[in-house]
Formats: structure tokens, sequence, C-alpha cells
């Protein structure tokens, strides 16, 4: 699986090298074009009313992206968070919980006292926005009006949270705020499966509010007639290990260290190692959300033979112990940095206040 996606990116995102994966690539427009009408009549069906949305008493801001693939929605929702926490809100995070296990209508992750659920059963996202949240509940729910119907009767939240709910049409939010990679803001222009996008550009329209991520010289001020804002992740100054130590980054930098990741877009966690000196001897990619168990800790523990240390990422670690391993492992986390953040989040409350 994790080769399938990896050739599925490769072929999509830097587009097709040889002849057999050009020819390849057409075969898949077909199913693009069938994939992005049917989007296009589901937004239909919600634009005009045919499929119902549900309404919250509560503020809702939905946090997503318009690409499949990694654009750093766990650390803006994050940020968002402990923005609105600064000025006296009461937020919460709802998820659809992908890749967790738990069955109930609702997953109750965190009330705001504690995490109640595990990253298996709640899924990796929820679990690392409950880690470093711990103030703020966080739910999970398929459906996720099961989740916001809980909260408003709960009365302890004053503001909603979606992530990943750009494309979750079944509740009205008054802040569509959508994620955008700085590098290739549309792909390759197609949806899934010759492309990466979840439905048409068009789709954008929706959108209240751009922020485009992982900006470095590219000027994105205006996009599609929008008025959008820049960020861009940098890693943490600080590593933990699974066993809880705390050091500076700059202490690791000198060591050899194999890192491994299993998230969206794990090239990007290791280019920014790499970036800031680390001494990389070798890497190692899985799919994302990677359940680590035998064969893969294996693959792993191999690898990395004769290195001094382990580097992951802060949602790899929330499956991970420190008795998996023979090395010491290490999770950075990564920051995001919004250009103009003030202004971005005064924008961001007119357009949630004024509906």
């Amino acid at each position: 699986m994790d080769q399938l996606v990896n050739f599925h990116h490769r072929l999509v995102s830097p587009g097709a090298k040889s002849l057999p994966e050009r020819f390849l690539l057409l075969l898949l427009y077909p199913f693009s074009y069938l994939y992005g009408v049917i989007t296009w009549i589901r937004n239909r069906c919600y634009d005009f009313g045919w499929f119902s949305s549900y309404r919250s008493s509560l503020p809702v801001i939905s946090v997503g992206n318009l690409a499949v693939g990694g654009t750093g929605k766990t650390p803006v929702v994050d940020w968002l968070v402990k923005e609105f926490q600064k000025r006296g809100h009461r937020p919460a995070i709802i998820s659809r919980g992908f890749s967790g296990n738990y069955t109930d209508d609702v997953g109750i992750v965190s009330t705001g006292d504690g995490i109640l659920m595990s990253a298996i059963e709640c899924g990796d996202e929820p679990y690392l926005l409950a880690r470093k949240n711990p103030d703020c509940p966080v739910l999970v729910a398929k459906k996720r009006r099961h989740a916001i119907s809980q909260l408003e009767q709960s009365k302890q939240v004053d503001l909603i949270i979606l992530d990943d709910a750009f494309q979750h049409r079944a509740v009205k939010r008054d802040v569509d705020l959508v994620l955008l990679d700085a590098a290739a803001p549309l792909g390759n222009g197609m949806p899934l499966p010759a492309g990466t996008l979840r439905e048409f550009p068009g789709a954008l329209k929706r959108a209240d509010l751009l922020l485009m991520t992982r900006t470095t010289t590219q000027n994105h001020q205006h996009f599609m007639g929008f008025e959008a804002f820049e960020s861009s992740h940098q890693l943490a100054v600080t590593a933990t290990g699974l066993d809880g130590e705390s050091i500076p980054v700059s202490q690791l930098q000198c060591l050899r260290c194999f890192a491994f990741a299993g998230i969206a877009d794990p090239q990007n966690f290791f280019s920014s190692l790499l970036k800031v000196g680390f001494n990389l001897k070798s890497q190692l990619s899985f799919a994302d959300h990677v359940t680590y168990q035998g064969q893969t800790l294996n693959q792993i523990n191999h690898a990395a033979s004769g290195m001094d240390a382990l580097i992951t990422t802060e949602k790899d670690a929330v499956k991970l112990s420190a008795d998996m391993f023979e090395l010491p492992c290490y999770q950075i986390a990564m920051e995001i940095k919004i250009n103009r953040s003030k202004e971005f989040f005064d924008h961001l409350t007119r357009c949630l206040w004024s509906k």
C-alpha cells in the first residue's frame, strides 16, 4: 500500500516521466472528470437546499483544504485554539477521527481535563490536538452534527472548530478557512485519481479565507480573486523523547540520525530536518496513518542499525513507545508561523461574528 501511495503521488505531482506512466495518467483522466462532476452535483444539492445541512447555535469555523495530503491543518487548528483561548473564549475541536476504530456516534477524546481515548481509538490528529491543548474539549464523530449537538447541550464551549471539513457540507459553518500548499496550490489542477484535488478548483468560491502554507519567497497575497494570507512551517527548537525526556534539537544534529514518518508528506519533514543541519544517514517513509507494529517496527529497527538516534513527527509519536525501538527515539514538533498573524486573526473573527 505504501508503494502504491508513493507511486500515485509521484505520478500526479511531478508528472509522469515514462511513456507507460503518461499512458496510465491519460487513462485516469475520465475517472477524474467523473469524480469531479459527482462532487459538483453533490455541492449543488447542498446549495439549493435539496440536501439538509445542520445549523449550530454556536459559531463554527471549518479548517480544510482542497487537495488530499498534508497542508498543515493540525498546526493551524492548534494555533486557532490557543489564540481564541488567549482572548477568553472556550473553543472545542470536532474531527471525523479518520483511521480511528471508535464505534459510538460520538467519541470523547477529551473534555478538557484529561485524555479519555487512545490514538488507535480516535485517530492520530484528534489525539495529538487533545494532548497539545489539555484545556480544550476534543470530540470525534463520523456525523459531526452529533458531536455539535452534544456540545450545545453541555453549554461548556462558545465556539466550535471543525478539523478537515471543507467538503463536509452536512454542517453549516460561519467561516470556511481553506489551506493551500503554496508550492502547488492546485496540484496539477485535476481531481482524484489523475490529480490530488477533492473537487474542482471552482469550489474555492465557498471559502471565506485562504491561508497559503509552506510559503518561501513566493507572494500569494491574492489567489483566484481572493485575498490570501501566508504562513510557513518550522521545526521546534526542542525535541522530546518517547520516554518524556526533552533536549535541544541542536544536541541531536551532531548525531547519526535515522528519520521515519507516516504522514501525508514525509519528504517535507525530512527536508526540514536536513535544512536545519541534521545528519540524516537514512530515512523511511510510510503511508499516512500507518499502524506501527510487527513488520513495520522490525523494518525501522533494521534500517536504523548503526545509528545513534531515531527522529519522527509528533503525529507518529502518539502511536509509539520507547520500548518499541533499540535506539532512543525523539519527536520534533512542526510549528506554524502565520505572516500578518494579527490581521489574519482579525479578518477571521470579523467573518465569524458578522454572520
